[in-house]
């Protein structure tokens, strides 16, 4: 299709922390990206302007195509930053496919499975005194589900005071909204292996809805000590890339619930993929996502046409969005609203959301070198973020 050729590739870099693609085709349809890392967007946006040699003048309607020879055309293949500047690109492709098309994006994966789809968004954990005051907003907002932090810096082999300072986020939770309100711990990949097991003791009796990374990805063989230790559901794989980082952990039977990012892992085509695989174990899908509009509408469009897609993370109003929240850069805010704890199907073509240009060229002249905190122990160790 000549009218659905790449003319032009272009990148806005805004903040708080985001990275947009956008592809212009020939006939003047237009379809939006996020290709970021969390802290390395220049890097990532340096990989787009690699690929984008081989895109443009390549017809954006050949999806799967394009993303084989991105993935497969390169001798060296994988990991956060190529696959997420192919994330971006491949969300972009499937926008501009649903606008030619006029329909949303899940319509082309098959159609719809559910009407709505369920919503969390994160609270601080770090700190005990926000717990109540920013659970209480979110509720408020229409929330049923939150997530925090477990934890702040462990050490290898943390104090008992440590160890009980965790269970007592959970705890104030649980007296304060009982069962009403579904909360996940992330532990972050901050705590090693000596310490998960005790940690689990202390958090069993508060039922939360999952632990989230309780050790990081690189020791995901520990996840089958971890897994017949306790009968909350293990979450991981935000630092997860591909259908291949997937595939060990599935197989083995390790975990409950896989949590690719839609910006990460490959974009909309691989994710569903990855959807698929899970479904294949009995494995549910709960699609991680830190970042902005666009990479949220493309992670609710896997939900939609995911049976075993059980919740949706949002960062509306994470302290990471200084400046600019998800809905400044959106015209249609109102498509992203939380009702009763959901968000209801997307209707307009693609992505179903339209960028506010003007906000994101504002946003861009600000821009941003976000980077993660470095955390030290008190004896000067490292200790992870």
């Amino acid at each position: 299709m000549d009218e659905l050729k790449i003319e032009k590739i272009e990148l806005f870099k805004v903040p708080p922390r985001w990275l947009f693609v956008k592809i212009t085709t020939k006939c003047g349809i237009v379809g939006w990206g996020e290709p970021v890392v969390e802290g390395k967007a220049d890097t990532v946006a340096a990989c787009i302007k690699e690929l984008e040699n081989y895109l443009i003048g390549r017809t954006a309607n050949n999806i799967e195509d394009i993303w084989q020879v991105l993935y497969r055309g390169g001798f060296y293949r994988g990991g956060p930053i190529l696959m997420s500047a192919m994330s971006g690109i491949d969300q972009a492709l499937w926008d501009i496919k649903g606008k030619f098309l006029n329909v949303p994006i899940y319509e082309l994966l098959g159609g719809a499975v559910r009407q709505k789809m369920k919503m969390y968004c994160w609270i601080g954990g770090d700190n005990p005194d926000v717990v109540l005051e920013q659970a209480h907003a979110k509720v408020k907002q229409g929330y049923k589900a939150v997530k925090m932090n477990a934890t702040g810096a462990m050490d290898w082999v943390s104090s008992l005071k440590d160890i009980k300072k965790v269970a007592n986020n959970i705890k104030l939770l649980r007296e304060e909204f009982g069962y009403d309100l579904d909360v996940g711990l992330d532990f972050h990949g901050r705590v090693h292996k000596p310490m998960v097991r005790k940690l689990i003791d202390e958090l069993e009796p508060y039922e939360p809805m999952f632990i989230e990374e309780p050790v990081l990805s690189e020791n995901n063989d520990a996840l089958k000590h971890i897994y017949s230790y306790t009968s909350i559901p293990i979450a991981t794989g935000e630092r997860m890339f591909s259908r291949w980082d997937f595939k060990g952990i599935l197989n083995e039977g390790v975990v409950d619930i896989i949590q690719p990012d839609l910006s990460h892992a490959g974009g909309i085509s691989e994710v569903r993929r990855i959807a698929t695989m899970a479904e294949a174990y009995d494995i549910a899908i709960a699609p991680h996502c830190p970042l902005g509009p666009i990479s949220l509408a493309s992670a609710l469009h896997l939900d939609f046409v995911s049976s075993n897609a059980i919740i949706q993370e949002s960062s509306l109003g994470i302290h990471y969005n200084k400046g600019y929240d998800i809905l400044d850069y959106v015209l249609n805010p109102e498509v992203l609203e939380v009702k009763e704890g959901y968000i209801e199907l997307l209707t307009k073509p693609g992505l179903g959301i339209e960028i506010n240009e003007d906000i994101l060229k504002e946003g861009q002249k600000i821009g941003h070198n976000w980077v993660n905190p470095i955390w030290r122990n008190t004896d000067g160790n490292f200790a992870e973020w």
